[in-house]
């Protein structure tokens, strides 16, 4: 019994040491768990850029719901243009070179741009293709000297918020090179804002929501033919995605909850005394693989 007595401190010591033990692995494998479920902070990434497509819609529409296309699409013959060899590669190299002259302007004149011209670029982004041909795109215009310094007065405050604070050394590092900063002239002195705003759903004609598939990346093509298109009138611009200025512009600009704005274009000619950085692109063999 003595013996019993003595030795009961040291079974308790070892068992609040295995305790001791089990708890701590337990802890560590929540810790693990944890960090693996847990997203790495990146406050620079806008909630308006984020794809919203892998996004399920409430359950009022029902998967087999139609979507406002007729049941039966008529089809039609179709005849595309047709060119000798010699012929498509005179007008794929004379395409290339006028694109190879595209860059990034941000210095822009007030000098007038024919309306129709505009209007014309636009319709050619619409004719990018999307997703079960939902065209989930609106291309807001903006001409109006007071509306546009409205959105440089936002775009300008969250942009010197980002550049202080949510992008990051590294990423403000890199733009130094550029000479780019918060502060965007362009947005007053260019004759046209072009706002593309993307629609993450639609609606039917009873009123509930109407799938939009591949909306971002539908959009996205529609950008690219737009800068085409653009460069095609001698016309210039600047790839602008003003950081959190998207529901503040939303707003301003009377867009419905459905659109996120994707990008933002001043468009124009440019200054006299414009300047762009001296920059390369890459080679070919850098950009493509032949299989």
């Amino acid at each position: 019994m003595a013996l019993f007595s003595s030795l009961t401190p040291v079974f308790i010591a070892i068992i609040c040491v295995l305790l001791g033990v089990i708890m701590k692995k337990t802890n560590g494998e929540k810790e693990k768990r944890d960090t693996k479920t847990k997203h790495p902070s990146r406050p620079w990434v806008d909630e308006d850029l984020k794809d919203g497509t892998d996004h399920p819609l409430e359950e009022e529409e029902g998967e087999e719901e139609w979507q406002g296309l007729e049941e039966n699409v008529a089809h039609v013959p179709f005849t595309g243009e047709r060119y000798s060899e010699a012929e498509m590669i005179k007008r794929s190299q004379t395409f290339y070179e006028l694109l190879n002259k595209r860059r990034s302007v941000r210095f822009l004149s007030d000098e007038p741009v024919p309306r129709e011209v505009i209007d014309n670029v636009i319709r050619t982004a619409g004719t990018s293709p999307s997703g079960a041909h939902t065209e989930p795109w609106t291309f807001v215009v903006v001409q109006d000297p007071n509306l546009k310094h409205k959105i440089r007065e936002i775009v300008e405050e969250e942009e010197e918020i980002n550049y202080k604070k949510r992008m990051g050394d590294r990423w403000v590092n890199d733009l130094k090179r550029l000479r780019t900063n918060w502060i965007k002239e362009y947005l007053d002195t260019a004759p046209y804002l072009i706002l593309i705003f993307k629609q993450v759903y639609g609606r039917l004609p009873n009123g509930k929501k109407k799938t939009h598939y591949y909306n971002e990346i539908s959009v996205s093509i529609a950008c690219g033919i737009l800068l085409a298109a653009l460069q095609n009138a001698g016309l210039y611009t600047v790839t602008s995605t003003p950081l959190n200025c998207g529901p503040q512009l939303r707003v301003l600009l009377q867009r419905p909850a459905n659109e996120k704005l994707l990008l933002l274009l001043p468009v124009g000619y440019p200054k006299r005394d414009a300047t762009v950085p001296a920059l390369t692109r890459k080679p070919l063999e850098d950009i493509m693989v032949l299989m």
